[in-house]
């Protein structure tokens, strides 16, 4: 069973508005990335909300795949919200999924590759790459979920990487949507012409 952790807390402000609420194709974000991992093999999505709660909150999708998770001290950055929402995954997870809301453009397949590369090599870390650059979302062994909670919520989540560098599995894959994220509304626009 492979959970995913879906981390929509943030304050936004370089972006100015709520990312998950930024449209492509006409939909909100959040929509688009519940709707393709609804599609996908991941068996539970933990969406974790914080600032903006009560705007985002009505374009939760009402699935059997999704839970929401509310993450008081979002102002305390991503760590704190992953930790939330690994405390709400289910029991019968062996691997936890993290993926950042401003990933929107990571398709269903690859979503699947990944599972499927992780269950077949049983990595304690397996993360994507596209031409050899390391993206989203990586996948953690459920067993590493006491190292995430230990963490201090000023400390990034990677340093839990770098206590397990050796492993760590990279998986290359040919979707550029693993590599493409955005803090700003030019960068979201450049993410957008992908799509055309």
């Amino acid at each position: 069973m492979i959970s995913c952790v879906v981390l929509s807390a943030g304050l936004s402000s370089r972006f100015g508005s709520p990312k998950a609420l930024a449209l492509i194709n006409g939909q909100t974000i959040i929509e688009q990335v519940q709707a393709m991992l609804a599609c996908s093999n991941v068996d539970e999505m933990i969406i974790v909300l914080g600032a903006e709660f009560e705007r985002i909150k009505p374009y939760i999708l009402k699935h059997k795949k999704v839970k929401v998770v509310y993450n008081k001290d979002y102002n305390l950055g991503q760590t704190s919200s992953f930790k939330v929402g690994l405390q709400s995954i289910d029991k019968k997870a062996k691997g936890v999924m993290l993926l950042p809301i401003d990933f929107p453009v990571i398709k269903t397949e690859t979503i699947n590759f990944l599972i499927d590369e992780f269950c077949s090599q049983d990595p304690k870390i397996l993360i994507p790459q596209y031409q050899s650059r390391k993206g989203h979302p990586p996948i953690f062994d459920v067993n590493l979920k006491e190292d995430f909670l230990r963490l201090r919520n000023d400390q990034g989540l990677n340093a839990v990487q770098h206590q397990h560098e050796k492993d760590i599995v990279l998986v290359e894959t040919i979707d550029s949507g693993v590599t493409k994220t955005f803090n700003t509304k030019q960068e979201l626009d450049e993410i957008k012409i992908l799509l055309i």
